[in-house]
This record gives C-alpha cells, sequence and structure tokens, in this order.
C-alpha cells in the first residue's frame, strides 16, 4: 500500500530534471496543471501526453515505477468516469434504457476528465520524484517570501509540509505493519458489507492516530532540544540557483502551453468542425 502513494517519494538519480532549481519546477508545475485544466480536444491531449513521456525519459525514473503510482486513483477513475456517462445526457443519444442514457456528449466527457486526472497525477507525481522534501521546502518558502512583508509565518509552513510530505510514507508503512499485524491475529478486513468492513478498520486507525501522536510529540521534543527556532533568520546550507537548464525548460513547458492554446482555438485548422473533440 505505502508503495503506491506518490507524493512524498523521491527517486534517487542523476538527471537532467533533478537538477532543476525547486522554484522553477514549482512553477512549470503550475504552468502545466492550468494546460492540463486548458486542453479541450484530441491533439491538445495528444501533445501533453508527449510532453508527459519526454519529461518521464528525461528524469530517468522508471515508467512502470509511475504508473504504479496511478494505482492509488483507479477507483476515483472509474467511478468519475461512471458518473459522466450516466448523467451527461449532451450530444446524440446511443443507448437508452428508461431514465438511463448513454450519449456521445457524456462519453466525451468521461474521456476528458480521466485523461485530465490521470495527467495530473503523473504529472505532478514527477515534481516529487524528482525532488527531495527539502529541497520542496526550501523552493516553496523562497515562493512565499513576499508573503513576509504581511507577517505570514512562511519558514513554519514550508517547514510543516516538509514534516507532513516526510510522514506520508511513514505512516502508509506503519498501516501495513498495523494491517499484517491485525490479519495475523485473525481480522479479516475483505468480507462482510460496507458498514461490517468500516467497522473492521478501527482496529486500524486507532493504533494508527496512536503511533501518530506519539512520533509528533517525539518530534516536536526533539526540535525544542535543538533550539530550532532560537534564531529568527536562519541560514541555508545550500543556495538556490537558477541555471541555464531551468532555461531550457521553461521553455520547454512554454511551448507546451502555445501548442494548448493554439490547438484550443484552432488556428492551424486541425480540429475538424462537429468532431467529438472539438
Amino acid at each position: 500500500m505505502g508503495r503506491d502513494i506518490t507524493f512524498g517519494q523521491y527517486y534517487p538519480t542523476d538527471s537532467f530534471l533533478h537538477k532543476l532549481d525547486p522554484r522553477v519546477k514549482f512553477l512549470l508545475m503550475v504552468a502545466y496543471i492550468v494546460a492540463v485544466f486548458l486542453v479541450q480536444n484530441l491533439f491538445g491531449f495528444v501533445a501533453i501526453i508527449l510532453w508527459l513521456l519526454i519529461v518521464v525519459l528525461v528524469s530517468k525514473v522508471p515508467p512502470l515505477k509511475v504508473l504504479k503510482s496511478l494505482k492509488a486513483i483507479i477507483f476515483i477513475v472509474i467511478f468519475t468516469a461512471i458518473l459522466n456517462v450516466f448523467f451527461n445526457t449532451s450530444g446524440e443519444i446511443l443507448w437508452q434504457w428508461r431514465k438511463i442514457i448513454i450519449s456521445t456528449g457524456g462519453i466525451e466527457l468521461a474521456i476528458k476528465v480521466v485523461l485530465r486526472i490521470v495527467l495530473l497525477v503523473g504529472g505532478t507525481s514527477m515534481l516529487t520524484f524528482t525532488t527531495t522534501p527539502m529541497e520542496l521546502t526550501d523552493g516553496l518558502e523562497s515562493l512565499m517570501t513576499p508573503l513576509k512583508w504581511i507577517k505570514v509565518p512562511v519558514h513554519d509552513i514550508a517547514i510543516i509540509m516538509n514534516i507532513s510530505l516526510k510522514f506520508i510514507p511513514i505512516l502508509t508503512e506503519e498501516v501495513d505493519k498495523i494491517t499484517m499485524a491485525q490479519k495475523a491475529r485473525g481480522a479479516s478486513f475483505d468480507e462482510g458489507g460496507l458498514i461490517t468492513r468500516a467497522k473492521a478498520l478501527i482496529p486500524i486507525l486507532i493504533p494508527l492516530f496512536v503511533s501518530a501522536f506519539r512520533r509528533a510529540d517525539e518530534l516536536a521534543l526533539a526540535l525544542d532540544a535543538r533550539c530550532y527556532n532560537a534564531t529568527p533568520n536562519r541560514t541555508k546550507y545550500k543556495l538556490l540557483k537558477v541555471t541555464w537548464r531551468d532555461i531550457i525548460a521553461a521553455l520547454f513547458t512554454a511551448i507546451l502551453v502555445v501548442i494548448v492554446v493554439a490547438v484550443n482555438n484552432n488556428f492551424w485548422g486541425l480540429v475538424p468542425p462537429y468532431s467529438l473533440w472539438g
């Protein structure tokens, strides 16, 4: 279970993406997310998929590891697709039984929503695969620097996010251990109805909360023992710098956004009229 969690996992290797400035990665990821939500037709989705495939290859992260991270959203993808197919009746009706209608508009919307979810999860997972939690913290803190002018505790917010990212794989591993221990004692989590399965989770949730609070208390004591907040202006071991790699990555992402906007407005006449993906 813990291996399927994308956020918080870092794949250590020496690649072009791993050497990018974390601040640039954040901004490029925002641009990528905007492009995913802007795309409206087949050609735009093809452009984003090709962009993501190139990013995966350049990152040297095994494609199977990226695909495996999508296992956690399979239920959400299927549930969302079913809702859109059966509750959207726009377009030409393909099949109808009483009040249940399947139309071209519902199928089109379901495909678009599923692709968006998969592309969002797959793209954002590359951020955590290629960036350590500490780099994410430093980059986020640097981007939020202007908020210090209005007395926002930027450093504390960044540290909270860093600790949260590090706790995700720890807690998922803890869930696996507790589940295996309960199964060894004869507990069953796959039998019975929905209410029965929900009640069966109580022996997992209670030890998990106890373990989480215990770890949080130990971490707080460790921070206090090391005088973590003793100095208002903390120095950093590594200084963030924008290099030629960041400029190339920014241009590459800008090209993607331009292509998506151009295809959406059919600047090149690629999208035929009255197309299912138009």
